[in-house]
């Protein structure tokens, strides 16, 4: 990391509330988390007690599985964003010239800038189509956060190939990827796959994630990651999550139910763009969206303020949360 670059990086407007009195929409977070995880961190507690076995051996074995690639591949990390680092940190020199897409997540910027480097923004509807040469590092959110779009499979593949063949490494953030049927670029030469427990499994404060890496890729991650990086408790939990596919399956129908008939009542009085996510983005014209936002609040209800996300001046993004909660986003979406 750059000192310079992080004496004068800022930092990034995320989602989330931690008021208990709102229906938070801000946050892309599942409402409902697999069964018996409470006993699983519970029954954690005694190894706690001691150093967590810097292998991870349980951990990385459940990701490997739930990606279906190598065991050795997989590196464990304190959530999704410690992966992202990790590849950025691991990857970057001051002074190269990294591919971010936009709109997209706000902490792929911040992290290039850390190192001294330098985000080249494009459309992230078209970063597939971006020359990868002469960059150190490319970036993509498959699906993409905030606007929802999920890139086709083989097309992704072929970037990769581009970006392989040109010496640029590929970071494929898949965050939101468990909430589709679609494949895992995990075991692509020349890519870092970044996954994080958070959203899927709803449980952003457990801090789980991992990478997932080949070649030259894989030993600087695995050389650079922090020793004991997950605790035990965020190890057993992340493990026991991963092995939950019933539960997974039963989250994607119904997200998927739920998300479109969002879209189809929202569009009547909004523009609201199609998504592969768990999560709309929502234009809402001429209405201000600091008066939307606040006016939402005082209805019970938390959406994310779009607008900070580069490129969007009228927007919010709304979570797809349980059916019922649901019903109150609509109502309150209407009224105001």
């Amino acid at each position: 990391m750059n000192p310079e670059a992080a004496a004068a990086t800022g930092r990034v407007p995320h989602g989330g509330s931690d008021d208990e009195t709102l229906i938070d929409f801000s946050a892309n977070v599942n409402p409902e988390c697999p069964s018996d995880t409470v006993s699983v961190y519970e029954s954690a507690f005694e190894t706690a007690r001691r150093y967590p076995d810097d292998g991870y051996g349980e951990f990385r074995r459940a990701a490997a599985d739930s990606l279906d690639c190598d065991l050795e591949r997989i590196v464990p990390t304190a959530g999704g964003l410690e992966a992202i680092r990790l590849a950025i940190g691991t990857t970057v020199d001051a002074g190269d010239s990294v591919l971010v897409p936009a709109p997209s997540f706000g902490e792929y910027a911040r992290e290039v800038r850390l190192q001294g480097a330098t985000p080249e923004f494009v459309a992230q509807d078209g970063v597939l189509d971006a020359d990868p040469a002469g960059r150190a590092l490319a970036i993509v959110c498959n699906p993409n956060n905030p606007t929802g779009d999920a890139y086709d499979h083989d097309e992704l593949r072929a970037f990769a190939e581009r970006c392989h063949a040109a010496g640029t490494t590929l970071l494929v953030d898949e965050a939101f990827l468990g909430f589709t049927d679609r494949p895992s670029m995990a075991g692509t030469d020349g890519v870092v796959v970044a996954r994080s427990l958070t959203k899927l499994y709803g449980l952003p404060g457990l801090r789980a994630g991992f990478a997932a890496a080949t070649g030259d890729e894989l030993g600087r991650l695995e050389n650079a990651r922090r020793a004991w990086t997950l605790g035990a408790p965020a190890a057993a939990v992340g493990a026991h999550c991963l092995r939950q596919s019933a539960f997974a399956e039963t989250t994607r129908r119904r997200v998927d139910r739920e998300r479109e008939r969002m879209r189809k009542t929202l569009d009547d009085e909004y523009d609201v763009r199609p998504s592969d996510a768990p999560f709309l983005l929502v234009d809402v014209g001429d209405c201000d969206v600091d008066v939307l936002v606040a006016r939402l609040r005082e209805r019970g209800i938390a959406v994310r303020d779009a607008t900070t996300f580069r490129g969007l001046d009228s927007h919010v993004r709304v979570a797809v949360r349980t059916s019922a909660e649901n019903d109150r986003l609509l109502e309150a979406m209407a009224d105001v």
